[in-house]
């Protein structure tokens, strides 16, 4: 049987360390395996669930464990089966991350290690969770509830359920509760997230071929507005800037900080160039190589004219002291920043390929050597 609906299968018959499988997300790197661990009163163990659910618990009774092994925990009701995902001096510093005190007294215990009965009523539980989620999307629907169930998690008992659930505005679900409990016999626990937490949970890959970032190691979601795609010049198309969530992009904040940062020194966008030529209009740059692009048209993006940060702001200086300098670029037709021309486009004729010499390749006709085919001589 599967963990979970991931394609590793689960082997009571092989090793802790080989029982690791992709159902689970946002992995941590141990790289403070090895390192000599200090004697603690308490022992704290990372153990993960489904998807991105992870909890810190206390192994009071010393078992030795590893990363990989199945155990069985503390849960309200009951007790639930989980992964250890991280071990060791490292879990101190996830709980620093977190921003968890180990001082507090409301954390459960690792109970034991699995025993194969264990795994078997907990691989039950997982396969119940797909149809438990369509037949309460049945139920929702039935009771015109303006609500998503993306995803059911089962405890390992089988007597305690987390129902996942999206909605835009709050809900009344006292009613459906009562029809899980008697139709599944369990206890019901409903937990809204929102759709950036459904696509982490689901997972997938990105427009830029890579897993989502939700999925793999993001944990804390920022606000993404449009302007920061505005501050790095990214096309406003909604199609581009949404994420698999519906959402706006994670990444579009990622770098936002580097262009506000370095389009400190940039004249203001709104302002156009004055010289004797005409009016010269803002149409776009080039943050890091520091150069800005013009047109004497104002709504069309034709005959660009590369200019350099300096010289777009010593003409700004001029144009605020009322003088309009001669030409827009100190040196007509090419523009040299940092050893690099910059040559603008130019309309070119539609004969110009005409006279070009053309390459005429003579074909060679091959002849069938058949000695029933007599040519006449």
């Amino acid at each position: 049987m599967n963990c979970r609906g991931c394609p590793t299968t689960i082997d009571p018959e092989k090793s802790q360390s080989e029982r690791l499988c992709s159902c689970a997300s946002l992995h941590v790197f141990d790289w403070m395996k090895g390192i000599n661990e200090p004697l603690v009163d308490r022992e704290f163990v990372e153990v993960r669930f489904k998807n991105t659910r992870k909890q810190f618990y206390i192994n009071d009774n010393h078992l030795p464990l590893e990363q990989g092994d199945i155990v069985a925990v503390e849960a309200s009701p009951g007790h639930d089966i989980g992964i250890v995902s991280l071990r060791g001096p490292l879990v101190y510093e996830q709980m620093r991350k977190y921003k968890v005190d180990p001082s507090g007294s409301d954390f459960k215990i690792i109970y034991r290690k699995t025993k194969p009965a264990d795994i078997e009523k907990w691989l039950e539980a997982i396969n119940l969770e797909s149809t438990t989620m369509l037949k309460a999307r049945e139920m929702a629907e039935r009771l015109n509830l303006n609500m998503k169930i993306g995803d059911v998690e089962y405890q390992g008992d089988k007597t305690r359920a987390i129902f996942y659930y999206i909605a835009d505005e709050r809900v009344d679900f006292r009613e459906l509760i009562k029809l899980l409990a008697e139709e599944f016999r369990i206890r019901v626990e409903m937990r809204q997230i929102g759709a950036r937490q459904e696509a982490g949970r689901i997972g997938g890959i990105g427009s830029c071929g890579r897993e989502l970032c939700c999925n793999s190691w993001l944990t804390n979601f920022k606000s993404v507005t449009t302007n920061a795609a505005r501050i790095q010049e990214i096309s406003l198309n909604p199609q581009k800037l949404a994420g698999q969530c519906g959402k706006l992009k994670c990444c579009i904040n990622y770098e936002v900080d580097c262009y506000a940062d370095a389009k400190k020194d940039f004249p203001d966008i709104s302002l156009t160039l004055e010289t004797k030529e005409g009016k010269a209009y803002y149409q776009k740059s080039d943050v890091f190589k520091k150069i800005l692009w013009y047109s004497f048209e104002s709504n069309e993006t034709v005959n660009l004219i590369p200019v350099p940060l300096s010289r777009a702001q010593e003409i700004v200086e001029l144009n605020a002291k009322g003088v309009k300098p001669e030409k827009l670029t100190i040196v007509q037709g090419n523009v040299e920043t940092n050893g690099n021309e910059y040559k603008p486009l130019e309309a070119g004729s539609l004969d110009r390929f005409k006279n070009q010499p053309r390459n005429k390749r003579k074909k060679k006709k091959r002849k069938k050597d058949n000695p029933n085919n007599n040519n006449p001589s």
